[in-house]
C-alpha cells in the first residue's frame, strides 16, 4: 500500500491567479472586476480550436444526425453551468466560513463558481473522436495492434501512457503545452487548471489505491514538469514517495465532477429518451422517483407534451442533485482539505440508489444499444488504421527512409504534428494527441481518404 502524506490545503493558495511564465504574484484585490482572470480562462477556452472541435465528437451517439442528442461541446456547456451553480453555491459557503479570504484578499464566492465553470468547460476537452472507446481504441492499437512492435523501445512509464491513453491527460496537454511562439498553451490560471485536474497521478503506478484519484492519471510525461509545478503553486499534498508523482486533489475538482456525473446521468437519460432507446412512461417514473420531494403534482399534470414533461423533471433533478452535492462537499470541506476524502460527492449522495438505477438503466438501453455498438466497432478500425498510416510515415521520415506515400501522407498533418527530431516517445504520443483531436466526421473522411474510399 503506498504511503500518504496529510497536510491541510488553504483556500488561499488554491485560489491562485498566477499563469505559467509570470514573474510576479497575482493578487485578487489588484484585478479588474470586469474581467476577472477566471472569466478570462473561460474566454480563453470557449475561443480555443480544440473546445469547437467538441461540436462534432460523441457523447453518447457516435455520428448521430439527430439535432437534439448531445454532443460533446453541449455537454460541456451544460457542465460549466451546472458546475457555475455549484462554484458559486458552495464558493457563498466557504468565504462565509473564512472572511478573511474576502478581508484581506478581495476574493467573492462568484470567483469560486467561475473557476469551477472554465475547469467544467474544458473537462472533455482532450477526448479523442467516438466517445470513451476513442481512448480504448488508441491503446489497443499499441497494446495489441502494430504499435506492440514499439513496447521495449520506450520506458514502462512512456509505453503506460499510450496504451491507457486517457483524454484527461490530453486536456491537460493542450490546455499547457508550449507551441513554437506560444509558451503555456492558452495560460490558465492555475486555479482553474487545479480544479481541471481530476487524476492529479502519473501513468504509473496503475491503481495504486481505491482512492477516487488514482482511479486514471492526469497527465504524459511530456508534462510532467508543468503539472508538478501547478501542484506545488497551488499546494497540494504530495502523495508519493517514490520517484512517480502523485498529489491531492483541488477541492474544486471534486465540484467538476459532480457537475459531470449530474449532467451524464440525467442528460444522458434524457437523450435515450429522445431517440426512443427508453418508453417515456418508464423513464419518468424513474425521474419522479428522483424528484418525488420537491415535485409540483398540479403543475407536472398540466404539461400536455411529453418534451415538457422530461424538461420539467430534468430541471427539478438537476437542481436536487446540486443541492445535495454541495451540502456534502461542505460537510465534508475538512477531509477534503487534508485529502482523506476518497470517493466522488455523488458516491455519498443521498439520491445514490436512484442515480444507480438510472445509470443501471441507461447502459442497458443505451451505451449498449446496437447503434452505439456498431459505430464503436468502426470507431477501432478507423482509429487503427489512421494511427498505423501517420505513425508509419513519421518514423519513416525519422529513419530517413520516407517513401513517396509517405510524403504525401506528412503533407496532410498539420505541422505542429510533424516533427520528428525528437524522442520515439513524443513521436507517439504526438500522433495520438492528433488522433484525439480529430471529431468524429473527420476521423471518418481521413479514413476514407488513406483508404481510397474517396477522391
Amino acid at each position: 500500500m503506498q504511503s500518504v502524506k496529510r497536510n491541510y490545503m488553504n483556500w488561499e493558495q488554491l485560489l491562485s491567479l498566477r499563469r505559467q511564465g509570470d514573474k510576479n504574484k497575482r493578487l485578487r484585490n489588484e484585478q479588474d472586476d470586469t474581467r476577472l482572470g477566471f472569466d478570462v480562462d473561460y474566454d480563453r477556452i470557449i475561443f480555443s480550436s480544440a473546445f469547437r472541435s467538441l461540436q462534432d465528437k460523441t457523447q453518447v451517439i457516435p455520428l448521430s444526425k439527430t439535432d437534439f442528442v448531445h454532443t460533446r461541446l453541449t455537454h460541456s456547456l451544460e457542465v460549466s453551468v451546472v458546475g457555475r451553480s455549484l462554484g458559486r453555491i458552495a464558493g457563498k459557503k466557504i468565504i462565509e466560513k473564512y472572511p478573511y479570504l474576502k478581508e484581506v484578499y478581495g476574493y467573492a464566492f462568484n470567483d469560486i463558481g467561475a473557476i469551477v465553470a472554465a475547469a467544467a468547460l474544458a473537462h472533455d476537452i482532450g477526448n479523442p473522436p467516438f466517445g470513451h472507446s476513442g481512448e480504448k481504441a488508441i491503446g489497443e492499437y499499441f497494446k495489441t495492434g502494430n504499435g506492440l512492435r514499439f513496447k521495449n523501445v520506450i520506458t514502462e512509464v512512456e509505453y503506460q501512457d499510450i496504451i491507457d491513453f486517457e483524454g484527461n491527460a490530453n486536456g491537460f496537454r493542450l490546455l499547457t503545452q508550449d507551441r513554437a511562439g506560444v509558451s503555456g498553451g492558452l495560460r490558465l490560471s492555475y486555479a482553474t487548471l487545479g480544479a481541471f485536474m481530476k487524476y492529479p497521478k502519473e501513468s504509473l503506478p496503475k491503481k495504486p489505491t481505491k482512492h477516487i484519484c488514482d482511479k486514471k492519471f492526469g497527465f504524459f510525461q511530456s508534462e510532467k514538469q508543468n503539472f508538478k509545478e501547478v501542484a506545488e503553486d497551488l499546494g497540494l499534498p504530495s502523495r508519493s514517495n517514490n520517484e512517480s508523482i502523485s498529489y491531492g486533489r483541488h477541492p474544486l475538482t471534486f465540484l467538476v465532477e459532480a457537475a459531470d456525473d449530474i449532467c451524464y446521468t440525467i442528460i444522458d437519460f434524457e437523450d435515450g429518451i429522445n431517440l426512443g432507446l427508453i418508453s417515456e412512461d418508464y423513464a419518468l417514473e424513474y425521474l419522479i422517483k428522483l424528484v418525488k420531494g420537491t415535485i409540483n403534482t398540479k403543475k407536472y399534470n398540466s404539461l400536455v407534451f411529453m418534451e415538457d414533461r422530461l424538461s420539467y423533471l430534468r430541471a427539478l433533478a438537476i437542481n436536487t442533485l446540486i443541492q445535495d452535492a454541495v451540502s456534502i462537499f461542505i460537510e465534508n470541506e475538512e477531509s477534503i482539505l487534508n485529502g482523506t476524502f476518497e470517493v466522488s460527492l455523488m458516491d455519498k449522495s443521498a439520491y445514490k440508489a436512484q442515480i444507480e438505477d438510472i445509470i443501471s438503466l441507461s447502459v442497458q438501453k443505451i451505451y449498449q444499444s446496437q447503434e452505439v455498438v456498431e459505430k464503436e466497432i468502426a470507431g477501432y478500425s478507423i482509429i487503427s488504421d489512421i494511427l498505423d498510416v501517420y505513425i508509419g510515415a513519421l518514423m519513416g521520415k525519422k529513419n530517413d527512409n520516407t517513401s513517396n506515400y509517405h510524403k504525401l501522407i506528412l503533407r496532410t498533418l498539420p505541422g505542429v504534428y510533424q516533427q520528428t527530431n525528437t524522442s520515439i516517445y513524443e513521436i507517439l504520443l504526438n500522433t495520438c494527441c492528433y488522433v484525439a483531436s480529430l471529431s468524429d466526421s473527420a476521423a471518418v473522411h481521413i479514413h476514407n481518404k488513406i483508404k481510397g474510399r474517396q477522391l
